[in-house]
């Protein structure tokens, strides 16, 4: 289908955000001036407190217009990625992007030299600046982190080299890597690549999925001490930046950077790591579902029972989401109801569209979400998904102002898995079969191990590759990365599992590594969610009030403190065990029903 072939229901309404392009070009044009005039008044911040709120207001109103201009030209792309028009705009944007980083990054740095006695200064002399306070606290306390301006400007202008090692993976992992062809059962040949991959691992010829596995890691054995050189050049330039702003090292600065305790990461594969009994137990219920003799790696992503064959009209989906968030309240329902008739949504896929699904927007405008709805249960589960990270959005936009309205990757995925949780335990409730029940139990359980606990593994190898080796002045090798992730590996899946020595070089080809201690994230988002909504299933008094103030909060606490809200600390155990014991209590329902 073509994309003017679309009903007009089932698309985004772009329009809500610029009625026509000609107001796009209109914005484009304003930000130009703002860039300009935002450049010529560089090394004004310390004339006066009146000044300084002037540039604080610049700043935001640029990033604002920006921000719209961005999302709506690369949304109108993603329509139909084949469309010139959109191409050409989006690639404006890309552009604009790098212009309005360049005309911005005198702020901070000129900032961070006033003296603290000044600022506060400041904020007695012009009472609109305490809007701002908490906006230049999350500068100001880097303070010790930003050097003299002679050795700021060394460490911007080597910046580009210190990407090098993720753009030179980027380039062998995306365009130069070649796999050999994998065979399955009768002798068909099938081309591998990065993205089908996984779905030969899904596929219940198990022939294909050996072969695809041993065809696509036979290749990166070839090249590991290539990768393993470039993984030690990137944990080599992360530990020089850090130690440079007199931070311990890398994991200590990507913590600070978003105020996340150590003992936030630490407690997380403490807790995984005491508790591996469930995960245990799952992979022996996995081989006894599968029927082997022997569970091999390339056995851990096929589905464990059947999936049933039922299809979903999107107006069903619709419904079953509504009455699964029910718990929510009647304000979140109707938000909900608001998106699916307000054309929030764009729905089927068409000839050209972004494939996958996302939520995105522009603040003074409504979220969107882009779908490629093919009626199955998953994409059920992505609506509610991606409808969680939209209100998410929607909730924290009305009650924040611009500087505080965007919310971090820490607490990102907590509405949306809170979303999906409630879901789950719904469809369980009115599910008329067993078939369908154990597929949903599956489903969970799948999540969860690909979440808590791979991610955990994830976060695990990096911290024994960067801190307990790189920090403390090791050398990375192929051999040393191979014996650390085979060694993580058995300890996360356990006897029940041939740890197969091609999942040595897993490492090897994992994007997010290249963006050092980023992963972890995904876990405890995860614990926080699921605690989360099983206190509202549990019908605790006053949670659902609470959760809609943390989803209300956008930025205005740091992370940590905004869980809090809901009772959720993360710098102890206690969200990462009670997650664990919904895993387990799942796990159970299956054993009982096999």
């Amino acid at each position: 289908m073509k994309r003017q072939e679309q009903k007009i229901e089932n698309t985004w309404n772009m329009q809500d955000m610029y009625e026509n392009e000609e107001l796009f070009r209109s914005d484009a044009g304003k930000l130009e001036k703002q860039m300009e005039e935002f450049k010529s008044i560089q090394g004004s911040l310390g004339q006066s407190a009146d000044q300084f709120l002037k540039v604080l207001k610049l700043h935001e109103q640029m990033n604002m217009v920006f921000e719209k201009l961005y999302v709506y030209a690369n949304q109108k792309y993603h329509e139909d990625t084949t469309d010139a028009r959109y191409q050409q705009m989006s690639g404006e944007m890309q552009i604009a992007a790098a212009k309005l980083s360049q005309s911005m990054s005198w702020m901070e740095p000129e900032l961070l030299s006033l003296p603290k006695e000044k600022l506060e200064k400041y904020f007695e002399e012009q009472p609109e600046l305490s809007d701002y306070r908490w906006f230049v606290k999350q500068i100001t306390r880097q303070r010790e982190h930003v050097l003299d301006a002679q050795t700021e400007e060394l460490l911007a202008r080597v910046s580009e080299i210190g990407q090098m090692p993720s753009t030179i993976f980027s380039m062998f992992n995306n365009a130069d890597i070649r796999f050999p062809d994998a065979a399955d059962g009768e002798g068909k040949k099938h081309t591998v690549t990065q993205g089908s991959f996984v779905s030969m691992l899904k596929s219940k010829d198990r022939t294909l999925r050996k072969s695809a596995f041993e065809a696509l890691y036979s290749v990166y054995g070839q090249y590991a001490n290539t990768l393993a050189s470039i993984y030690y050049a990137n944990a080599k330039q992360a530990d020089f930046f850090a130690k440079e702003r007199h931070y311990a090292g890398a994991m200590e600065e990507a913590l600070s950077s978003n105020a996340i305790p150590m003992e936030v990461y630490e407690n997380l594969i403490k807790t995984i790591n005491k508790r591996m009994s469930g995960m245990y137990r799952y992979i022996g219920l996995r081989k006894k579902l599968l029927g082997l003799d022997e569970l091999h790696m390339y056995d851990v992503y096929v589905p464990m029972v059947e999936s049933p064959q039922k299809k979903y009209t999107f107006d069903e989906a619709k419904e079953i989401v509504k009455k699964a968030l029910a718990p929510m309240g009647e304000d979140y329902l109707a938000l909900l109801q608001e998106g699916f008739d307000h054309r929030w949504i764009d729905v089927y896929e068409n000839e050209g569209k972004r494939t996958g699904a996302y939520s995105w927007g522009a603040y003074g405008t409504h979220p969107y979400v882009l779908l490629n709805y093919q009626g199955t249960l998953d994409d059920v589960f992505t609506l509610a998904h991606e409808m969680g990270h939209a209100l998410h959005t929607w909730y924290s936009n009305q009650k924040q102002p611009y500087r505080y309205a965007g919310y971090r990757i820490f607490v990102a995925e907590v509405a949306s898995t809170c979303n999906e949780a409630l879901l789950i335990h719904y469809l369980l409730e009115h599910s008329g079969n067993d078939t369908e029940r154990k597929y949903l139990i599956n489903h969970f359980l799948d999540q969860f191990k690909g979440t808590m606990y791979r991610q955990t593994m994830f976060a695990q190898f990096e911290m024994a590759t960067h801190r307990d080796m790189v920090q403390a002045g090791g050398v990375l090798t192929a051999g040393m990365l191979c014996n650390t992730y085979l060694n993580l590996n058995r300890q996360y899946f356990g006897d029940e599992m041939i740890s197969d020595e091609e999942i040595q070089y897993e490492w090897a080809r994992i994007p997010h590594f290249y963006t050092p201690f980023y992963v972890y994230q995904y876990a405890t988002g995860f614990a926080a969610a699921i605690t989360i909504s099983s206190r509202i299933l549990a019908g605790e008094a006053g949670i659902v009030e609470k959760y809609k103030e943390f989803l209300s909060s956008g930025s205005s606490r740091d992370p940590i403190d905004l869980l809090k809200i809901c009772g959720v600390d993360m710098s102890v155990s206690q969200p990462v065990e009670a997650a664990l014991d919904v895993f387990e209590e799942y796990l159970a329902k299956l054993e009982a029903m096999v």
